[in-house]
């Protein structure tokens, strides 16, 4: 990670997840993103879809920018035992630098989570499996930089979104009020705690429907 919070190169930052590999999403994953966004499960729950190659060439410099500043890590999810098939997308967003200084230091103590599992793949436990692998590298990567505690946001309806959480040590921790037209529905907030000891890695690599992030959203 550079000084100023960024990361200088990802592209061969890679994380082992009980036999999925997340990995920095890549140009040419653009077919297989647009054929998952092209799901009307999907579509139930993300705020911005993904339709057409331009969007999705937005779509993956957003991921890029949000690297560089640190402040969103988005993997591509893929099965390596079925010849990298993509299988999913997992985002870790954390605060950036606009807020005051008393406000920024609260919310560096939390980081959000999100993800989503092609629709091809579901059944197969890919987002618990991903989930896991992620948490343990958030709390890891950023212990040093006062990172606590996880959040998972979902709209009330999304009930296997609930499930997911609760597998992965994320239990409900409060209902939000929903905020038309955005949000029509009440929200849930499903919280992780770190470890009582974190400590950093050695290497890059680690081991181990949906939630993209945003106030109880599907994306």
């Amino acid at each position: 990670m550079s000084d100023h919070g960024g990361w200088t190169a990802h592209g061969d930052l890679a994380l082992t997840a009980d036999g999925l590999l997340l990995r920095p999403w890549r140009e040419e994953d653009v077919p297989e993103l647009l054929r998952a966004y092209d799901d009307p499960l999907m579509r139930q729950w993300v705020r911005r879809p993904v339709d057409t190659p331009e969007e999705a060439a937005r779509w993956l410099e957003s991921q890029r920018a949000g690297w560089a500043s640190g402040t969103r890590f988005g993997f591509a999810v893929t099965d390596p035992g079925r010849a990298g098939e993509l299988v999913g997308n997992l985002t870790l967003k954390r605060p950036g630098p606009g807020a005051e200084r008393a406000e920024r230091a609260e919310r560096a103590e939390r980081a959000e989570v999100g993800y989503w599992t092609a629709a091809w793949a579901r059944g197969r436990g890919v987002a618990p499996r991903a989930l896991e692998a992620l948490s343990a590298w958030a709390f890891t990567t950023f212990a040093e930089q006062g990172v606590k505690r996880l959040e998972l946001l979902h709209q009330l309806d999304n009930v296997a979104s609930c499930r997911v959480a609760e597998k992965c040590g994320y239990p409900l921790a409060r209902v939000i009020p929903a905020l038309p037209p955005d949000y029509p529905l009440d929200g849930h907030v499903h919280v992780r705690e770190a470890p009582a000891a974190v400590t950093r890695p050695a290497g890059r690599r680690g081991g181990a429907a949906g939630t993209g992030g945003g106030r109880a959203s599907g994306r």
